[in-house]
C-alpha cells in the first residue's frame, strides 16, 4: 500500500537538511511554493484523488536532483524518485507516471495532459504574483553564483522579458489566476529595461 505521507516527509526533510544553502532559487521554499501552487490547481481543475497525490508527490520530487547536479536535474530528480518510492510501497505504473511529470516541467515546458499541464503551471506560478521580481533575481544571483549563466542586470531583464513574452499558462486556472498580473509585471520589467538602456528592448524571441 501506497505510503504516501511518509514519501512527501522524506523528501521534505531530505531537501531541507542536504540542499546546498547557496541556491537562492532551487531551495526548499521554491518546492513547498510549488507544491502549495499544485494543490490549489487539483483542486481548481477538479482532479480525482489517485491522479492528485501523483501530481502532488511529482512536485515535492521534481528538484530533488538538484541534490545531485545543477545542469540537467530533471533526469536526476526522475533517478531518485524511481530509487527512493518503492520503499513507500509506490507502483511501477505510479512510478513511471510520476516520472513522467517531472521531466515535463523542463523548459521548455511541452505539457499534453492535465497532469502535465498542471505541474507545469505551478513550477512557474511565480511569474503572474507580486513576488515575480523576488524570485527573478533569486534565479540570477543562482545562476551567476554557480557560473550558469553569468548576467549583468540588462542582460537578465532582456532574459526575463523574452521569457515572459513566450510563455503561456496551459490551464483555465491558472490563465484566469495569473495571467494578468503576469501582463503587469512583463510592463513593469520592460519599463525597467527601457530606463536602463535609454531604447526599445529587442523583440527577438530566443528558446
Amino acid at each position: 500500500m501506497m505510503d504516501f505521507e511518509g514519501a512527501k516527509n522524506f523528501i521534505i526533510e531530505k531537501l531541507r537538511k542536504e540542499l546546498n544553502p547557496e541556491f537562492t532559487y532551487h531551495c526548499i521554499g521554491h518546492t513547498l511554493d510549488v507544491h502549495d501552487a499544485v494543490m490549489r490547481l487539483i483542486i481548481l481543475e477538479g482532479i480525482q484523488e489517485n491522479e492528485a497525490k501523483l501530481i502532488e508527490i511529482a512536485s515535492l520530487y521534481h528538484d530533488s536532483g538538484m541534490l545531485i547536479r545543477y545542469k540537467d536535474h530533471e533526469t536526476a530528480s526522475a533517478e531518485l524518485a524511481r530509487k527512493f518510492l518503492p520503499d513507500f510501497g509506490f507502483t511501477e505504473t505510479e512510478i513511471g507516471i510520476i516520472n513522467s511529470l517531472i521531466m515535463v516541467t523542463r523548459l521548455p515546458q511541452k505539457a499534453n495532459t492535465l497532469a502535465e499541464q498542471v505541474l507545469c503551471d505551478a513550477d512557474l506560478d511565480y511569474l503572474g504574483r507580486t513576488d515575480f521580481f523576488i524570485h527573478s533575481f533569486e534565479l540570477q544571483n543562482e545562476w551567476n553564483h554557480f557560473g550558469i549563466r553569468k548576467t549583468n542586470l540588462s542582460d537578465w531583464l532582456d532574459i526575463q522579458i523574452k521569457f515572459l513574452s513566450e510563455h503561456t499558462y496551459f490551464t483555465k486556472s491558472a490563465t484566469d489566476l495569473r495571467n494578468n498580473k503576469k501582463t503587469e509585471n512583463l510592463y513593469e520589467i520592460t519599463t525597467l529595461w527601457q530606463q536602463k538602456n535609454q531604447k526599445k528592448p529587442s523583440t527577438t524571441a530566443s528558446s
